[in-house]
């Protein structure tokens, strides 16, 4: 190699902006797919020491879709989808009161075609990424400062390094958010209800069917999985406060027995597994707030900086879709934070908020179970439907013509929702 060329390739290496990531669930790794294509120097930095299986089944619809397509993975997400095909709610008996089908709204209703167990979802992604991106598992970000070139980490483990960039994708409690933007209560918004999931043997008879129990704002269902022997139960309940430390899982199996007590249908059964089950969940429904996602050259990025909480169906949508955006608009800035953070923002904003809404009329449709004082909210009314439309394909995928693609995944064309 030449003088000349060896300077020209040192040049494209330092241009190469390097990327901090923290969190390793879903839109982290799907982060550092895009952040890779755009041909950034990206690491992810996950505190727990390996990635977190099971979990709850997680949703794409619409547009999400599109952006599981272009990274090249909607063969290997469908491959790993849990199959269900419908849900019927029922009554203490277990008669069917309602039944929802796979192929309502074109795959995109209440049982979306595409249906994941987020631990799935996550393991595809960390796959896709796992040869072209650095982990860090088992570490976490201690310290952080930032100046008008750069920014500087410490890392719990001791370690010290600086980077151009950093995102924080570490979910609703993201510890990045409380370090740079300030503390967890300014941006929280409890929803008054909490959600708990865990795996139990299938001895319910479940086939390829979710089932859902509903008892005076409380509910219990089961949901399927791929491996047939197993099954995900599902519970939630009403709880104006909530003060149980997310860590606590001891706490919070008591709080879900306490709460569920006296419950009817298969209830007594499933929580029977609670003890056993290796893969135990409980959190509140909750969303978060923020005026902006960045600041300098740190951002964030799903649950952390826009939770729609579960009660969307779109948490996950809402990741793929900003991953894929904050990494094009980077791109398309020439890596300028201020530029390209404003642009992700931009693009994302009205997606976000459409999402939430949908989130805040179903916590308030359970707040309403059983009342007669309140007619409850018409889901079918054309406002609806049109907020629907909005939270699952109301924002623009560019193509981002003549920014830097490493060719991975699928060719980025226009389709019908860019």
């Amino acid at each position: 190699m030449s003088d000349d060329s060896a300077r020209e390739h040192t040049s494209e290496q330092r241009a190469r902006p390097k990327v901090l990531i923290a969190g390793a669930s879903i839109a982290g790794p799907a982060l550092a797919h895009w952040l890779h294509r755009r041909g950034a120097e990206v690491t992810v930095v996950e505190r727990a020491p390996a990635l977190r299986p099971g979990g709850q089944a997680v949703d794409a619809r619409g547009v999400t879709k599109e952006v599981i397509r272009r990274m090249g993975l909607d063969a290997a997400v469908r491959a790993a989808c849990t199959q269900t095909i419908g849900a019927h709610t029922v009554d203490v008996d277990g008669n069917v009161l309602e039944t929802f089908s796979v192929e309502d709204d074109g795959g995109d209703g209440f049982i979306a075609e595409i249906e994941i167990l987020r631990g799935d979802l996550s393991q595809a992604l960390y796959d896709d990424t796992r040869d072209s991106v650095e982990y860090v598992f088992g570490d976490r970000i201690a310290e952080l400062a930032q100046d008008a070139d750069g920014v500087d980490v410490v890392f719990a483990g001791g370690d010290r390094r600086r980077f151009d960039l950093v995102v924080g994708a570490d979910g609703l409690h993201s510890a990045l958010r409380a370090m740079v933007f300030g503390p967890r209560e300014r941006f929280v918004r409890h929803l008054g209800h909490v959600l708990a999931f865990y795996s139990v043997p299938n001895e319910f008879g479940l086939d390829r069917w979710l089932l859902e129990y509903q008892e005076a704002g409380r509910s219990a269902g089961l949901r399927p999985i791929r491996d047939a022997t197993s099954a995900m139960a599902m519970f939630s309940f009403p709880a104006v406060d909530f003060d149980v430390d997310y860590r606590d899982v001891d706490a919070q199996k008591r709080l879900l027995r306490e709460r569920m007590a006296g419950m009817g249908w298969l209830t007594p059964g499933i929580l029977a597994h609670l003890d056993d089950t290796p893969d135990f969940y409980l959190d509140q429904v909750a969303q978060v707030v923020m005026d902006r996602w960045s600041t300098g050259r740190v951002a964030l990025l799903g649950d952390a900086a826009f939770s729609s909480s579960p009660m969307s169906g779109q948490g996950t949508g809402l990741a793929l879709v900003g991953a894929y955006l904050l990494a094009g608009e980077l791109a398309a800035a020439g890596w300028d934070p201020e530029a390209g953070f404003t642009a992700y923002e931009r693009r994302m904003r009205s997606f976000v908020e459409a999402n939430q809404e949908i989130a805040r009329l179903n916590a308030r449709s359970r707040d309403l179970a059983g009342s007669d004082a309140d007619p409850g909210i018409d889901f079918g009314g054309e406002w609806f439907g049109e907020l629907v439309e909005r939270a699952i394909n109301g924002v623009e995928l560019p193509d981002y013509a003549g920014v830097t693609d490493s060719g991975a995944g699928q060719p980025i064309t226009a389709s019908a929702g860019s």
